[in-house]
């Protein structure tokens, strides 16, 4: 199992996805697994966002956020609490611009 696992990540690519979209969620999937998701108001307030641990470091959070903030218009702001996690996003996101 765990060679799988190494396998996928190492095959991954990131734009084998599908993206799903409901009311204030947008949702990234391929063929196995749900990759991350995101759940939003339309004041562009990020109330989860998740991405699976063996997907990290590849964007996909950055992906998500900038789809919500093209759909609301808004900048990003995230919900509080905010988690160990969501405190390192929030240093990156500074670099985006």
């Amino acid at each position: 199992m765990l060679c799988y696992i190494i396998s996928m990540i190492k095959n991954f690519n990131i734009n084998n996805y599908e993206l799903t979209q409901s009311e204030g969620v947008f949702t990234l999937k391929n063929d196995n697994t749900t990759l991350g998701f995101v759940r939003f108001n339309d004041a562009g307030e990020v109330e989860y966002i998740f991405v699976s641990p063996i997907f990290r470091k590849h964007g996909l959070a950055k992906k998500l956020l900038n789809l919500v903030k093209k759909k609301t218009g808004k900048k990003i702001i995230l919900q509080k609490p905010i988690s160990p996690l969501g405190e390192k996003l929030l240093k990156s996101m500074e670099k985006w611009s």
